[in-house]
């Protein structure tokens, strides 16, 4: 790569994406692409408990890196046989790359590993985006919770069921490879 190159690449598009459990030392890069993500944006308490939870195995969240530089971040809670993914953002110089791919998929990895059956989330109505990218992971709507977000947008409900079956293992080779090496 050329010195030209370097200087006009994005900060942090280059590298190899790598993808560790959050932490609390990686809140404020987490918030900067929480703020920008979301118009209601967690708050660092939250966050904060939401690790707290990792900690004691009750919830996962994931931040990805490249270039050493935090590019997205994801959050998974867990029911009896379920796992509901709370959260996944990615950051707006970096959608499109193959950030929320690669984490959705470590979710859905974690969520195996640890016996559950299916996984669910809400996804905003006019986030086609989303949909389309949980619907490659086997997602289908199942309702609409009305005024869902700031009691103006709906969110739609989406469930992904058989996730410890054969056939959603080669989904997840066939979406991200990388995850199940």
């Amino acid at each position: 790569m050329s010195v030209l190159d370097r200087l006009l690449q994005r900060p942090g598009s280059g590298g190899e994406l790598t993808v560790a459990q959050m932490r609390t030392r990686d809140l404020g890069a987490v918030l900067r692409i929480e703020r920008v993500s979301y118009p209601k944006p967690w708050t660092e308490g939250v966050f904060r408990a939401e690790v707290d939870l990792t900690k004691r195995g009750e919830r996962c969240y994931l931040v990805a890196r490249r270039g050493g530089v935090i590019v997205g971040y994801c959050g998974m809670m867990f029911a009896v046989g379920d796992a509901h993914v709370t959260n996944i953002a990615t950051a707006s110089d970096q959608q499109r790359t193959g950030v929320g791919t690669r984490l959705l998929a470590e979710l859905a990895v974690e969520a195996i590993r640890r016996n559950c059956v299916a996984m669910t989330l809400e996804v905003r109505s006019s986030n086609t985006a989303a949909q389309e990218l949980y619907r490659r992971f086997g997602f289908a709507p199942v309702g609409v919770r009305k005024q869902y977000y700031e009691n103006t947008e709906d969110a739609i409900v989406m469930w992904c069921h058989d996730i410890a079956e054969p056939p959603y293992r080669r989904r997840l080779e066939q979406l991200c490879p990388e995850v199940l090496r």
